[in-house]
């Protein structure tokens, strides 16, 4: 059976595949629409596979707040390189997911659905059209408690959501933006990790012993030194960005507001990145040949 170019047109809008490959397949498949349409199907999916190993670092972030303002999602999705991330298929796939993460609110990335489908199935079909490992990494939803939801997206790469109680939209922005920049660890003392708090103290105890000076005075300078560390790992100590002589808790006190809580995605945070040796990666491929 001739192929026409209306089918092979008609193959690349359902799958988006590249033109030879549609043109094989539809051959392959004698013409049969549907048969061709299937094998595609199951060979990106066995691509996705083999790519799921390669490192994605790269990527975006993504934040919605519903239209009354109750609810947020953001997601973390990661892609092998920049060039991907900004390619039209990979944001489309983004604004379905953290809209996804908006209306269902998961506890986790494995419980979302897309169209009807686990996520997982969406983010193969997309490998297969990019050509690059796609992971949908981390998503994180909530519900207001009865304040104000806050959202800044710095680029691609940050973004933020914080609520707060009192103040207005202005003030949330302002306070998401500085935690974008800041990236404080929690909103005040009483959200410090305990055994981040104990490194830490150990860590201040041992530098200030190596002083020789005698051990109240060490004490004194470990105290003081734990109150200069709650201060830089937490909101309210910090210096406000746009205002460095003012500290996020002296503008919430102006403002009569206070800060519920926040959640902060960056892309690629906590990944290991592959340095790439390029020049001895070419002389690897001149003794290997």
């Amino acid at each position: 059976m001739a192929i026409s170019a209306s089918m092979v047109k008609e193959l690349r809008e359902r799958t988006g595949a590249g033109m030879m490959e549609c043109k094989k397949a539809l051959t392959e498949a004698a013409g049969d629409m549907e048969a061709a349409v299937e094998a595609m199907r199951i060979s990106g999916l066995a691509k996705a596979d083999k790519k799921s190993g390669n490192q994605a670092a790269e990527g975006a972030v993504a934040v919605k707040l519903s239209a009354d303002g109750k609810q947020f999602g953001m997601v973390e999705i990661n892609s092998q390189t920049d060039f991907a991330a900004k390619a039209e298929d990979f944001i489309a796939f983004a604004d379905k997911v953290v809209d996804a993460v908006l209306v269902q609110q998961p506890d986790a990335v494995d419980a979302l659905t897309i169209d009807g489908e686990p996520v997982e199935e969406a983010r193969k079909t997309l490998v297969a059209k990019i050509g690059e490992n796609i992971q949908v990494r981390r998503c994180v939803g909530g519900t207001s408690a009865g304040g104000l939801f806050g959202e800044y997206l710095h680029g691609v790469r940050i973004g933020v959501v914080c609520e707060v109680s009192g103040g207005d939209e202005s003030l949330a922005r302002d306070i998401a933006m500085h935690i974008a920049a800041s990236k404080p660890v929690c909103v005040d003392e009483s959200g410090v990790p305990a055994d981040l708090l104990e490194k830490e103290k150990a860590i201040l105890t041992a530098e200030a012993a190596e002083s020789g000076k005698p051990a109240e005075i060490v004490e004194k300078m470990v105290m003081g030194r734990v109150r200069k560390y709650l201060a830089d790992i937490t909101l309210v100590g910090q210096p406000f960005v746009k205002n460095p002589d003012q500290t996020i808790a002296e503008l919430l006190k102006e403002k009569g507001a206070t800060v519920v809580s926040f959640h902060r995605l960056e892309v690629g945070e906590g990944i290991e990145k592959k340095e790439e040796n390029f020049a001895e990666e070419v002389m690897a491929q001149v003794r290997g040949s």
